[in-house]
């Protein structure tokens, strides 16, 4: 199966304000040719304007890695910046490498905690982060209905106690990167570039595997390895 851009963005971002109102402190970034499987291009942001919001950071699911940014940013591996920088930057990328389309692990969320970070900073002056005419692709809904619905992968995850406690097949980024490494002791470090780079590699495996896959976004892309183990079951 043939993907349908040439160049693309895969990202990932932090949050603060919860899951249903999130705003991204963190955002990463990794351009990347298809064709040859060639990173282009790296960048990795704090935003000012809610990192530097202590009453909002502390709303942070990952608040604990707070001590770690600023290291970061003091070393210089991170770069602070006001969301308008980020934002420019971002369609600089798009612009000079051709990129056509945008994908993260969970492209439901993370445009949803782009979009409100920038309603909420520009107070709806502008209410869209992404440039207009990009495409958008979801790598979980491509390795959920490929590499993660397999019976290779399921026997996996039950072999190794990657179950939810309501039963159901996980497949996070980390449990599916955890699967391509047959390593089951790697954490995912849950700042933003370097899980987009994560997510890179779990978006070519999938177009490696030379499976069918969907590239919708879709939240409900979990419910698709849960369906197959059930196929499976009945047919043992």
């Amino acid at each position: 199966m043939k993907f349908p851009h040439k160049c693309v963005a895969i990202l990932d971002s932090e949050t603060a304000n919860g899951l249903l109102q999130p705003l991204f402190y963190d955002f990463g970034w990794v351009i990347l040719d298809v064709i040859t499987q060639e990173i282009l291009c790296v960048r990795s942001f704090v935003c000012a304007e809610i990192f530097l919001d202590k009453a909002l950071m502390a709303s942070a699911y990952y608040a604990k890695k707070i001590p770690q940014y600023e290291a970061d940013i003091a070393s210089g591996k991170r770069t602070l910046a006001r969301l308008s920088t980020i934002r420019r930057i971002f369609a600089e990328d798009v612009k000079n490498f051709g990129v056509t389309a945008v994908g993260a692990y969970n492209m439901s969320f993370d445009k949803r905690a782009s979009n409100n970070t920038e309603r909420l900073v520009t107070s709806s002056k502008y209410r869209w982060f992404f440039p207009y005419g990009l495409e958008y692709f979801c790598v979980w809904h491509m390795a959920c209905s490929s590499i993660l619905r397999s019976k290779r992968f399921i026997d996996w995850a039950i072999e190794n106690e990657c179950v939810s406690a309501h039963g159901n097949i996980q497949t996070s980024a980390e449990v599916a990167y955890r699967y391509l490494l047959k390593n089951t002791n790697f954490d995912e470090k849950h700042m933003g570039l370097d899980d987009a780079l994560i997510e890179t590699e779990i978006f070519f495996a999938v177009l490696n595997s030379r499976m069918k896959y969907e590239t919708s976004v879709s939240p409900s892309c979990w419910r698709i390895p849960q369906k197959r183990r059930k196929e499976l079951e009945e047919l043992a």
